[in-house]
């Protein structure tokens, strides 16, 4: 701001108390510039974790603290006497039993086998121990042999059949592909869990002397996804039965959108809903953040939408639905605040690590309630007799500090956040399905955004669609407790076979049971 020299007061009181308003403005404004600055550098150059340790924690060593620093430590301490006792040496974890095992016997030499009183020695038992090894995947052929028939008589004249019969292919899931459920179950899960983008499972092939280009293995995860539809359908529906659903959103790129530029951000979004015993996890491509795909989605439903504080969540509450807020995320506002101090200003706790604090306690109520074995009704009324009384001392804390804070800077603003949201964020207290964050969902969704970073966009909206479809049968399928690639590998194997909507459902991750995939694994 430009001051004019005629418009300056000429009295001198005057014109002092307008230095001081104006130097005031500029050291607040310096303030907050250097607070973003300080923020935004630890976003760029430090740690990601938002983990706060507890004063009685920051004495733990740390892993890769050098050994000179140790040493020095140890020097410093006066040695203390500790009564004997015996410790328990830690137990290795047995191998798992299901692993095939491959004897390799040791002998001693023959001439060994020869007592010193001229007997021959005996072998009374044996000793074994187990180690762990790794096979390299093998690719094979299947060769799909059928036999062809034919009359040697009337060579078929007489026959209103084909002069030539033969034994119909089974179904499969990509016809006159050369591809089987296993290598396509191989594929999906290497992108969709394992965030292996395509070029590179390309280069993988190739070292197995394989030649699959990754344009090839694009376009069956679209025809596969495609075929999935169906189920895709009854996820929507299970979806909306349960009594609480998370929802959350994150960007995307996607080239090749119709009308629009290649460098448009669209968005996946991801709900979590269903029965809670075996969940559904639903990904959902869509060009816009509106909060109408969310609506479009959830329609008819009337439950808890547990979500964060974007505006575009609100329309669900015209439909009848209950949005429940986040503490994770006042949590994280609060941790910025703390991020973007200076040095000197770390070492004096402020109104961000009081904030903290009662936010620490409700997590460590809502710990110690689920351990209680009481019915849900019992363990409501526990925890909103113990989590009640903190969160009435947090908002009141609230209320009075929030005045007296600068609007514009952080705290001001995690203030403004926790506030404003208030009513949402202690919703949680009455249902026992929910819980004080939205980290079910975020924890869903961190696969797809682990992928993001190596494939770094989507080449088409059909290849979006594709990977939101084998995102939501993966998730749900890990959701469910079920191993992802046996999982798909059973699914495209009889899919084929599936006719109508009650085969379909039969292949849902709900319906499948362990047991079920354990008999298909002994003989796929």
């Amino acid at each position: 701001m430009r001051l004019n020299a005629e418009k300056l007061p000429d009295n001198v009181e005057e014109l002092k108390s307008v230095i001081l308003d104006l130097e005031e403005r500029y050291l607040l404004r310096i303030e907050f510039l250097e607070e973003r600055v300080r923020l935004l550098t630890k976003e760029l150059f430090g740690r990601k974790t938002e983990k706060i340790w507890p004063e009685s924690e920051l004495r733990q060593l740390h892993l890769f603290n050098e050994a000179e620093v140790l040493i020095a430590e140890e020097k410093e301490e006066e040695p203390i006497e500790v009564p004997s006792h015996t410790r328990q040496r830690p137990k290795r974890k047995p191998l798992p039993a299901d692993l095939p095992r491959v004897d390799e016997i040791h002998d001693i030499p023959e001439e060994k086998k020869i007592c010193a009183c001229g007997a021959c020695l005996k072998c009374i038992g044996q000793e074994v121990s187990e180690k762990l090894d790794y096979v390299p995947a093998k690719i094979r052929v299947i060769r799909q042999i059928r036999l062809k028939y034919a009359c040697e008589v009337c060579e078929g004249v007489e026959s209103e059949e084909p002069t030539v019969q033969i034994a119909p292919l089974p179904p499969q899931i990509i016809p006159k592909g050369i591809a089987t459920p296993g290598l396509i179950a191989h594929i999906a899960i290497s992108k969709y869990c394992d965030a292996l983008p395509l070029y590179r499972q390309e280069m993988i092939f190739a070292r197995l002397g394989i030649e699959l280009s990754r344009s090839t293995m694009a376009s069956w995860m679209v025809r596969v996804a495609e075929q999935c539809q169906p189920l895709m359908v009854l996820l929507g529906q299970a979806l909306l039965t349960g009594p609480v659903i998370n929802a959350d959103e994150t960007p995307v790129q996607v080239l090749n959108e119709p009308e629009r530029a290649n460098t448009t951000t669209s968005y996946m979004w991801v709900f979590r809903g269903g029965n809670p015993e075996k969940p559904v996890v639903l990904f959902h491509y869509s060009t816009t953040r509106s909060g109408d795909v969310a609506r479009q989605i959830l329609q008819g439903y009337t439950g808890y939408v547990q979500c964060d504080a974007f505006s575009g969540y609100d329309v669900l509450e015209k439909d009848g639905m209950l949005l429940v807020g986040c503490f994770a995320h006042t949590r994280r506002n609060f941790v910025k605040v703390i991020d973007a101090r200076g040095k000197d200003a770390k070492e004096k706790p402020g109104s961000a690590e009081v904030a903290l604090d009662y936010i620490r306690k409700l997590y460590v109520i809502e710990k110690t309630v689920h351990q209680e074995e009481l019915p849900d009704e019992d363990l409501l009324s526990l925890r909103k007799e113990k989590a009640l009384p903190v969160l009435e001392d947090f908002k009141n804390w609230m209320d009075k500090r929030f005045p007296l804070t600068p609007p514009k800077g952080l705290l001001g603003k995690a203030f403004d956040y926790a506030l404003s949201n208030w009513p949402r964020l202690v919703r949680y207290l009455e249902d026992i399905h929910l819980t004080p964050d939205n980290n079910i969902v975020e924890n869903d969704i961190r696969p797809f955004a682990l992928g993001r970073k190596n494939w770094l966009f989507a080449g088409h909206p059909n290849g979006a669609v594709a990977s939101a479809t084998l995102f939501s049968l993966i998730g749900t399928a890990k959701a469910c407790g079920l191993e992802p690639y046996w999982y798909l590998r059973f699914l495209f194997q009889r899919l084929p076979l599936a006719n109508s909507e009650e085969d379909c459902s039969a292949l849902l991750p709900q319906k499948v049971s362990k047991e079920q995939l354990t008999h298909f694994m002994a003989d796929p």
